[in-house]
């Protein structure tokens, strides 16, 4: 089967370019499931429902959060439906979940999406994250067929280091939150597929998004200058991982920029 990730969605320029994408690639690549990270999709920061809504009916299976999970209130109003999953290390009192089971509907095969937040350079009051994704693995194990991981994290050590720590227990580990794709796809002997980071799905000619004259202002001058997010043409960043329906272990990775 083929699972595809999506890279965050940033404004309203990366989520219509969602809709003019999404589709022709889950048709051309004959996609089983899709995951996107949707938490910077309300201006760069958040998720409204209508967003959530559009999203959904694109045949997205899960949409998964991250840093800016709570940056709109209206994210209350349907942090707990079965689709959206956010980070599992947020506090235990914190509405949602941090992990959902779907029913894959090509094959009926059940794969568990984790979401996590990384605490390196983060800050962002969390748990650790290696000893919640290790304690829900061990939970699921015997429960669903795949174990996806979406680590939103800005260091890229903390990402690789998951990993390797869940190697060989979770199908696929991919990072999120940097919004520049990386180039280091790698299977391990144990089957596990790994890349660091999906990338964005936003303004092409930006610093990740955000509008390029702000941007550099703000580390120009070290004042604190509202970012706003840039316009013009669009790029997708997302990756596709080709699972063995048998042992589902990930045998092929591909990455995808449109």
């Amino acid at each position: 089967m083929k699972i595809l990730a999506v890279g965050d969605i940033v404004g309203k320029t990366g989520l219509q370019k969602l809709k003019e994408e999404l589709p022709i690639i889950v048709k051309e690549n004959k996609i089983d499931f899709v995951i996107v990270n949707g938490e910077n999709t309300a201006d760069g920061m958040g998720l409204l429902e209508k967003q959530y809504k559009e999203i959904l009916n694109l045949s997205v299976d899960v949409v998964t959060m991250g840093n800016h999970t709570w940056a709109k209130k209206e994210i209350f109003k349907f942090i707990e439906d079965e689709r959206i999953v956010r980070p599992a290390n947020y506090s235990k009192n914190n509405p949602g979940k941090g992990y959902r089971i779907l029913t894959c509907k090509s094959n009926k095969k059940k794969i568990a999406v984790i979401n996590l937040i990384g605490r390196v350079g983060m800050n962002i009051l969390s748990e650790n994250p290696f000893i919640v994704a290790k304690d829900i693995v061990e939970n699921l194990k015997n429960t669903v067929d795949i174990i996806v991981i979406d680590m939103h994290a800005e260091a890229t050590a903390e990402k690789i280091a998951l990993y390797h720590y869940l190697d060989g227990k979770v199908t696929i580990v991919f990072g999120t939150h940097t919004h520049v794709q990386t180039a280091d796809e790698e299977i391990s002997d144990k089957g596990t597929g790994f890349l660091s980071d999906l990338g964005m799905t936003g303004p092409k000619s930006s610093v990740i998004g955000m509008d390029i004259n702000t941007s550099i202002k703000r580390f120009e001058t070290s004042l604190p200058e509202k970012y706003k997010i840039a316009e013009g043409k669009a790029k997708l960043n997302a990756c596709m991982f080709e699972v063995d329906d048998v042992e589902n272990k990930v045998v092929n990775i591909v990455r995808i920029n449109k």
